[in-house]
Parts: C-alpha cells; structure tokens; sequence
C-alpha cells in the first residue's frame, strides 16, 4: 500500500510544502502528479505556493499555480504568496503571481498589504511594480498603517520619495506612530523628518500616535538632533 502524499503533520504540515521549500521541482511534480493537493493548508509555510515564493523557486511557483494553486489564498505566518515573496524581494514571482491574478491590494498578516511588505524590507523595485499595477498608496492596514509610515520607520527616503509622488497621503493618521512624520522623528531619520516638513509641508505640530507630537517622538526615542530641528519648525509654525 502506497504512502499517502496528503498525510499530515510535523512542522511542515504535508510532504509538497518542503518540497517546495527547498526547490524540488521534480519531487512537486511527482507529488501533485501523484494526487497531492496544491491547496492544502498546513504547517509552518501555510500553503506551498507561498513555501516556493518565500524561498525563490519561479518554477515551483509556475508548477503550482499550474495545478491549481490559490494565488489569493491567505494564511499562517506568510499571509498571501503575493506578500510573502514581496517580502523576500522576489520580483519575477511577484510579477508572476500579479500576472495570474494575484490581488494587489488583497489585506492580511502583519503588514497589511503587499505594498507595506515591500516597504518594510525595502525593495524600492517591487514598490514600484506593485504601484504599477494599481496597489492603493493610501491603503491602511498593518502594525504601521499606511505604506508611507511604514518606508519611514523603516528607514528608506527613496521609497517615502516615491510613494509621495504617486500620491500617498503625507498627512494622512494611522498606526503605532500615528503620522509618517512621528514615524520618522521616532525611529531617528532626519533626511525623511526634514523632506516631510521642508518639502511637504506637513504640520510639525500634528498629535497622533503613541507619542503625541513629531517632537515627543523624538524626545521619547532620544534623537536629540531630531528634537532640535523640529523646536525650531515648532517656533516657527505656532
């Protein structure tokens, strides 16, 4: 009697999701030729697709999807293989994945959006792509709400540079810091704090967040370079 391709458990869930993991092309075709089920949910990687978009494989991705694979399926800790290989600056499966179908502004896991994903680990180029392809920059979600906070908190000009130009909102409030200012004031970035206030214009003097003022922000996580610059804005605009 045949071993059953579709038996779970261990910290993988079924035998396709290492498979995939780990770059087997030929052991996935065998295993969904031989009846194993593309759209399992299991284990550490939730579903195959996002095991091989996490780890770099396109063509267990293309073989996936192929046989079925849900590129809008959501779950575990990647979310959507659209997140997942965003995260991991993986721009031809990205592009893929978009190709067949794969929803730009679909939400779920930590970040919220394939957009803040991108974001989070810098990859300006899928940024670019995912605006391309109509990713909404003014979408909120995630631990640091809109696309913008999160390139500011996470430290890279180029892309709060970017997402502003294709019109996301500088003004705009939502999580843990509140504004993409406090954001900025609070994780150390005077580049970004002074291109949102000099260039942008926004209101230095704007409460939201867990610390209030850009200017508490800057305080509390002790940027006292940061403080100084935002006393004199604060000066100037009262």
């Amino acid at each position: 009697m045949g071993a059953d391709v579709n038996a779970q458990g261990g910290y993988y869930g079924v035998a396709l999701h290492p498979a995939a993991a780990g770059g087997h092309l030929e052991i996935v075709r065998y295993l969904v030729e031989n009846r194993a089920d593309a759209k399992a949910e299991e284990g550490y990687y939730g579903f195959a697709l996002q095991a091989a978009a996490a780890e770099g494989h396109l063509e267990i991705v293309r073989c996936l999807v192929e046989k079925g694979a849900d590129v809008n399926a959501g779950g575990r800790n990647f979310g959507f293989a659209l997140q997942t290989a965003a995260a991991k600056g993986h721009l031809e499966i990205v592009r893929y994945l978009v190709e067949k179908g794969a929803d730009v502004n679909a939400e779920g896991g930590h970040y919220g959006f394939a957009l803040q994903t991108a974001a989070v680990y810098r990859h300006l180029e899928i940024v670019r792509y995912l605006v391309e392809k109509g990713a909404d920059v003014n979408a909120e979600g995630g631990h640091y709400g809109f696309a913008l906070q999160t390139a500011a908190v996470y430290r890279h000009l180029e892309i709060v540079r970017y997402l502003v130009e294709k019109g996301a909102d500088v003004n705009a409030e939502g999580g843990r810091f509140g504004f993409a200012l406090q954001a900025a004031a609070a994780i150390g970035h005077l580049e970004i704090v002074r291109y949102l206030v000099e260039e942008k214009g926004v209101d230095v003097n704007a409460q939201g967040g867990e610390c209030g003022s850009a200017l508490n922000a800057a305080y509390a996580y002790s940027h006292s370079e940061i403080a100084a610059y935002l006393e004199t804005q604060v000066v100037t605009c009262k």
